[in-house]
């Protein structure tokens, strides 16, 4: 594991756009080429979570079957493509991991993220929505997900979420809950 105090970009040791070895720290968030100028500045990827509430009020958990947190429980989400929307990329990641169509997704907040992925943190905005689906019995566990399952509010213990941001929302969401804001 890298050191926290680590640059976010000292696994790149060259430059991408001329393949220099002379591919700098220029400042916490980038570096630069020392030979063809370029600098590459490191900013955080967008994801997005969705809520999705049944009609007997219990939220939509899924169980992560990949690493980062492999078996731990999760929302449904990932990352957005390139030249897609937040909602649009809730609504993909949506039908990808459990087969539901949404009808409407409603942006809520945001929380970064350091999410693990083949030895390097990426950094995230995760975004969090509230969705409606257009028929919650089609529900299936598919892509990343190895199960899929309703949950009452009262039964969900935040600590078993296996992600940072996804505790913290999943935390958000229930305490709005109590006290509606959202």
């Amino acid at each position: 594991m890298k050191p926290m105090n680590a640059h976010p970009l000292d696994q790149f040791r060259y430059c991408p756009k001329c393949g220099s070895p002379r591919f700098g720290v220029r400042n916490a968030k980038a570096k630069h080429c020392a030979d063809c100028g370029f600098t590459y500045y490191f900013n955080s990827s967008a994801a997005t979570v969705a809520f999705i509430l049944n009609g007997r009020g219990e939220l939509l958990v899924c169980r992560r079957g990949k690493e980062p947190a492999r078996g731990t429980l999760d929302l449904p989400g990932g990352f957005i493509d390139m030249d897609e929307t937040g909602e649009e990329g809730v609504a993909r990641e949506v039908r990808e991991e459990t087969g539901l169509t949404v009808a409407r997704a409603e942006y809520l907040f945001s929380l970064p993220n350091r999410y693990p992925y083949s030895g390097f943190t990426v950094h995230t905005l995760d975004m969090f929505f509230r969705c409606t689906v257009e028929d919650d019995s089609r529900l299936r566990a598919d892509d990343d997900v190895a199960e899929s399952f309703w949950m009452a509010p009262a039964d969900i213990r935040v600590a078993d979420f296996g992600l940072e941001s996804v505790r913290r929302g999943v935390g958000i969401f229930l305490n709005n809950l109590q006290t509606p804001t959202i």
